[in-house]
């Protein structure tokens, strides 16, 4: 049955309307993005089974175009169309951001910081570096790894801190396996970078694990 046939509170498009995007499935969201479907299929039916092959909405956001297009019911205008929304999300983030609204609004900065490291296949360690009364100066991406680990240096995180004068910093890193419990060697490492910061007066407000889901903040753990 075509979406059009549906009774109207189901039809994606208009449950966004009504309700808004948060009340929308995965395969909801996929399929107004898609805006059609396949031969016998409708845009959800596709959206379901491209949820299937990839395994999560993630990793095909996350894929890359050679993956992306060789699917039923994509294809380079479907891939340069997505690239677009995510690269327009990632800005619109740093715009808030740079306005200096952050930390009045950590469900913008988790929004920010999954935006700009969750759709690496490989571990990324990034710093948000912030001045005396919390406002950003920048976020940089500084170390980057293999699937399992990246290498972090905390002289070079403080180096950089001093050089943007900063006050305060939020570091932030990636699970590309989508797992966001910090393992024993990331605590080790944010205890570390904790007690160099320290040794400048520079504060570390908190570290976050972006994985599927929820980002993992050891602040709100205890950890920091």
């Amino acid at each position: 049955m075509a979406i059009k046939d549906w009774a109207i509170d189901d039809r994606p498009r208009e449950k966004l309307l009504s309700r808004g995007p948060s009340a929308l499935s995965d395969a909801e969201l996929l399929a107004i993005f898609l805006r059609t479907g396949a031969r016998g299929k409708s845009a959800v039916d596709l959206a379901r089974d491209l949820l299937k092959e990839f395994g999560s909405l993630r990793a095909l956001l996350g894929s890359d175009r050679q993956r992306f297009c060789q699917s039923n019911g994509l294809g380079e205008a479907k891939y340069a169309q997505l690239q677009a929304v995510l690269e327009m999300a990632r800005r619109h983030f740093k715009e808030a951001l740079q306005r200096g609204d952050a930390l009045n609004s950590p469900e913008l900065t988790r929004a920010y910081l999954s935006a700009q490291l969750r759709g690496y296949s490989y571990e990324v360690f990034a710093c948000l570096f912030l001045d005396n009364q919390n406002r950003v100066i920048q976020l940089i991406e500084l170390f980057r790894g293999t699937i399992d680990a990246a290498s972090v240096y905390p002289r070079e995180v403080a180096k950089l801190a001093l050089q943007h004068n900063a006050a305060a910093v939020i570091f932030a890193h990636n699970h590309p396996s989508g797992v966001s419990e910090p393992s024993i060697a990331d605590k080790s490492i944010t205890e570390t970078l904790k007690q160099t910061m320290g040794l400048f007066d520079i504060r570390v407000l908190d570290h976050f694990i972006i994985g599927d889901g929820e980002p993992y903040s050891f602040a709100e753990h205890g950890l920091i």
